[in-house]
């Protein structure tokens, strides 16, 4: 066969081909201990946690992922190890299978008991959630394994998987600070029913959604506490809004730089209150989704006399939704009336300024009369002045030419030239007042 020739690839077509093959489900067989633990990190504790992975498996002289690996699988000693990296948190899940056992006096031993305690409990980050999950084959003497595990007043349980398990839950945190999850399913080859036995595949994926469900749940209530503290902030600058719009209404023109400057030293904090929770409460909306979606996911059916999981979630969790969504309307609706408050304000403020430069222009005007009027005097005196100079220039040359034959005396040249000069001077002037009034009005 001829070699394909491709044309140019796109840098990120192989990444993100291979999106859709990341973290995928592994097989899984009963009896089976897991732990599950989710460790919330800044980016210099999710390098850490790599490091931190990657001693483990260097004492154990096993191959060691590269810096640009995400999620792994690797059997170590007597457990299994899946590590995979998230934007917020890193999870650690640990396997062990279990000898075959009717446990049903005693609580099997979780899968962390194997891990080396030391490096443990130097997991880099704060600990959101840790979860013990057993899945166990269904046997005789199975169901009473539930009273040793778990709560009984505060049981969740439901069949899932279309009936081919059945998952028991509290929903609490332990002594050892671990919740607990019992799944009991039923194996290959159990019953008649194609559709009621788990495989391996299928197994691993219900296991990977019920640890998804504990996972997203603690994730999307990280916003609870930032919505419990960005309410106070907002009741605050709520009342602060209302106080500075009434008082806007009796404001006078001395009064309104101050309210200017509390207005936006107000819309700076709401401001900055949004930019600090905006991506937290966006994050959580997000992870919300996700545990509904899981909860769809491992299709759950009513055990007699038992609350279901998605019952539970919908009871519990609502109201820390709820609080979330409202928070974030309540940040919108204030940033918005803020915004509104301030632009009425600084129109009022514009308005005034325009209405004292119209009373500086009328004063303006004003004076310019004055001035003109000013000027008009001036303009008299100064015909008088340049005509009574320019007579008497007239009066020495008529003295001077009248001894060479002038037939007229100075006097009597100098009174016939004061009518004759003053009317020149005037049109002079006149002519350049219009001249430069003209340029002016020209130019402006």
């Amino acid at each position: 066969m001829p070699p394909t020739h491709h044309p140019f690839q796109h840098p990120h077509r192989v990444a993100l081909h291979n999106e859709i093959h990341a973290r995928p489900p592994e097989a899984m067989s009963t009896p089976l201990a897991i732990s599950h633990v989710i460790m919330l990190c800044d980016a210099t504790q999710r390098e850490a946690s790599r490091a931190h992975v990657v001693a483990l498996l260097r004492d154990h002289d096993l191959p060691l992922p590269d810096a640009q690996t995400t999620h792994f699988r690797m059997e170590v000693g007597s457990f299994r190890l899946r590590w995979e990296l998230h934007t917020e948190f890193v999870s650690w899940t640990f396997l062990r299978v279990l000898p075959t056992d009717t446990y049903a006096e005693r609580e099997p031993e979780p899968a962390i008991e194997v891990v080396p305690q030391d490096w443990l409990a130097a997991l880099p980050g704060q600990c959101l959630a840790s979860l013990h999950l057993w899945a166990l084959p269904k046997q005789e003497g199975a169901r009473g394994l539930i009273r040793h595990v778990l709560h009984e007043d505060s049981l969740v349980a439901s069949s899932v998987a279309g009936g081919a398990g059945e998952v028991y839950t509290d929903f609490a945190i332990h002594a050892d600070g671990f919740s607990r999850i019992l799944l009991f399913v039923d194996p290959l080859g159990s019953t008649a029913d194609a559709g009621a036995h788990m495989t391996p595949r299928r197994l691993g994926r219900l296991v990977q959604r019920l640890l998804e469900i504990e996972t997203y749940r603690m994730a999307a209530l990280l916003g609870l506490p930032a919505a419990r503290e960005a309410s106070g902030v907002l009741g605050t600058a709520e009342r602060e809004l209302a106080e500075l719009a009434g008082a806007i209404r009796t404001a006078t023109r001395n009064d309104e730089p101050r309210l200017l400057d509390r207005l936006t030293r107000l819309a700076g904090e709401v401001e900055s209150q949004y930019a600090a929770t905006h991506s937290r409460f966006s994050a959580s909306a997000a992870y919300f989704e996700l545990v509904d979606k899981r909860i769809d996911d491992i299709a759950e059916s009513r055990l007699v006399g038992m609350q279901t999981i998605r019952e539970f979630m919908d009871r519990r969790l609502t109201p820390a939704r709820s609080t979330c969504e409202w928070v974030t309307r309540r940040q919108d609706a204030l940033s918005q009336r803020v915004s509104r408050i301030s632009n009425l304000l600084r129109t009022r403020v514009e308005i005034e300024q325009q209405q004292s430069s119209q009373a500086l222009l009328a004063t303006m005007n004003q004076r310019q009369d004055l001035q003109l009027k000013l000027q008009s005097t001036v303009e008299g005196l100064s015909v008088a002045a340049i005509t009574y100079y320019i007579v008497g220039l007239v009066s020495y040359l008529a003295k001077g030419a009248h001894g060479l034959g002038w037939p007229l005396s100075g006097e009597t040249t100098a009174a016939l030239a004061v009518p004759l000069v003053g009317f020149a001077v005037w049109r002079s002037l006149r002519k350049l007042h219009r001249t430069i009034v003209g340029d002016k009005s020209h130019e402006a």
